[in-house]
């Protein structure tokens, strides 16, 4: 049966409609991603060139700040760039693609979060068989279940999402697009698409955020254990991904494991993980981690002495 598809072109309410307020939010929110991006390629450069970080714990994090450059390039050009145009439009095709990468890449995310997680996990509470267990074969295993993982999640939302007819009317409520405003596009009941949305998106977060939970519980205890000192260290290395998972996680699940609203208060959440968080991680990681200000000011300091 052919789909009654008259839509072709979407537009976008985008995050404030006061022109006066975009322009504002355009000059906050482009040194913003300038920052992601600066603050994320640092980090990929500094763990590929510092031999000093070689651990499973770097080769992690720079595939994470990796993720997070694509992630945040998915929606935030087009964002930034909306916010001094008029009209904000996009077309149908875009709109799947931008759906398809920004699911694949958050989900990613989430998986790589985890697998950083057993890494913590296997480094305090399984310290004599560390080098064993996590050797390259299985960072580069778990890195490409990641990809693998946020790539099977996206294809089954765009295949939801590409059977729906669209005939009108082709304004969705929000910056960019995502899966439960453009559902309300739909020339048909979405409430099944919905759920499905719920039961992908929402239980992946939900799940790995309680896989997250217990391993950090388990790690807690088994520090009791620990010297002071072998504590303070243990606890600031998890320090940092704490705050990174809790940063992530937080808004994705309020979003997503809940029915649908038009609150711009959703529109707000979505800035948080979608603009900021992808800013924050590297600070996170720099600012808490001392060997990679050590190996930033080693790399610093060799670019400094080429140049003389």
């Amino acid at each position: 049966m052919a789909r009654k598809n008259n839509v072709t072109e979407l537009i976008l309410t985008g995050l404030f409609q006061d022109p006066q307020v975009q322009r504002v939010c355009f000059v906050l929110f482009l040194p913003v991603y300038l920052a992601t991006v600066l603050g994320n390629g640092l980090i990929v450069l500094t763990v590929a060139i510092s031999k000093s970080l070689n651990s499973p714990m770097y080769f992690f994090l720079s595939y994470l700040s990796v993720v997070e450059i694509s992630y945040s390039s998915t929606v935030v050009p087009k964002f930034i760039t909306d916010l001094l145009a008029k009209i904000k439009t996009i077309s149908l095709e875009g709109c799947l693609t931008q759906i398809f990468f920004f699911h694949f890449l958050g989900v990613t995310e989430i998986l790589l979060l985890v697998m950083m997680a057993y890494d913590r996990y296997v480094a305090i509470c399984k310290p004599l068989h560390y080098t064993t267990i996590m050797s390259r074969q299985l960072c580069h295993v778990l890195v490409a279940g990641s990809w693998f993982g946020g790539f099977l999640h996206s294809i089954i939302q765009v295949i939801i999402t590409v059977q729906l007819p669209f005939c009108g009317p082709n304004v969705v409520d929000h910056y960019f697009c995502d899966l439960l405003p453009l559902f309300k596009v739909a020339c048909k009941d979405t409430y099944v698409e919905g759920v499905s949305v719920l039961a992908n998106s929402g239980l992946i977060a939900l799940c790995s955020f309680i896989i997250l939970l217990i391993s950090y519980i388990v790690i807690l205890v088994h520090l009791r254990n620990h010297s002071a000192e072998g504590r303070r260290k243990a606890l600031s290395t998890c320090a940092s991904h704490i705050t990174v998972v809790l940063l992530f996680f937080g808004p994705a699940i309020f979003l997503y494991m809940r029915p649908s609203s038009t609150f711009t208060e959703d529109k707000l959440v979505a800035v948080f993980y979608t603009v900021i968080t992808p800013m924050l991680n590297p600070i996170i990681y720099t600012l808490r981690n001392k060997d990679v200000k050590i190996a930033m000011r080693k790399l610093w300091g060799k670019k400094n002495s080429g140049m003389d």
